[in-house]
């Protein structure tokens, strides 16, 4: 049995949710979600709340039901509070600009890097080594920031590189002589 499908998905009078076939729309301060719902599972709105439920009890149906309510729970989080994540730059030189929405990053290497932002996502600059990438859709704003992160990844040695906010890097001892 699901534990995390069980729980009903909660929101707020501010967010509006509609069911329509085979799909979810969710509407929010933040911006418009909507999700083709996994077959195997049904879904109802009660309350202000949103129940997910399998249709039967299969290992897949059984599989979907939590995957559908974390979807669901992400999307009405999503466009009621919004979601953020925090890249840091370490390094000599490694810095990063924002215009005209494309990111350009300056990573150690002899060009820069420039990186389109796809609408949804917002990049606000609080340093020129720290990044801000703000938006609703949960699974996009880990892509980008996954994305970004990747052009450089964080070194064992130094530590330079990009990295998130919390992440901890393990470092190596070098050369001894």
């Amino acid at each position: 049995m699901s534990r995390i499908g069980k729980l009903p998905v909660k929101f707020s009078s501010d967010v509006k949710v509609t069911l329509n076939a085979g799909e979810v729309d969710v509407k929010g301060p933040k911006g418009h979600l909507s999700f083709n719902f996994l077959r195997g599972v049904s879904l109802s709105i009660k309350d202000e709340a949103i129940i997910v439920t399998p249709n039967d009890d299969t290992k897949e149906s059984r599989a979907m039901w939590g995957l559908a309510r974390s979807v669901i729970f992400n999307m009405v989080h999503g466009v009621s509070a919004g979601f953020e994540k925090r890249l840091e730059m370490n390094g000599v030189g490694y810095r990063a600009a924002y215009a005209d929405g494309r990111l350009t990053l300056f990573l150690g290497y002899s060009h820069d890097i420039i990186y389109a932002i796809p609408k949804g996502i917002e990049v606000v600059m609080e340093k020129p080594t720290v990044i801000l990438l703000k938006g609703c859709d949960k699974q996009l704003l880990g892509q980008i920031a996954a994305e970004i992160r990747s052009l450089r990844p964080p070194e064992p040695y130094k530590g330079k590189g990009v990295k998130y906010e919390n992440e901890r890097i393990v470092r190596k001892v070098g050369k001894k002589k």
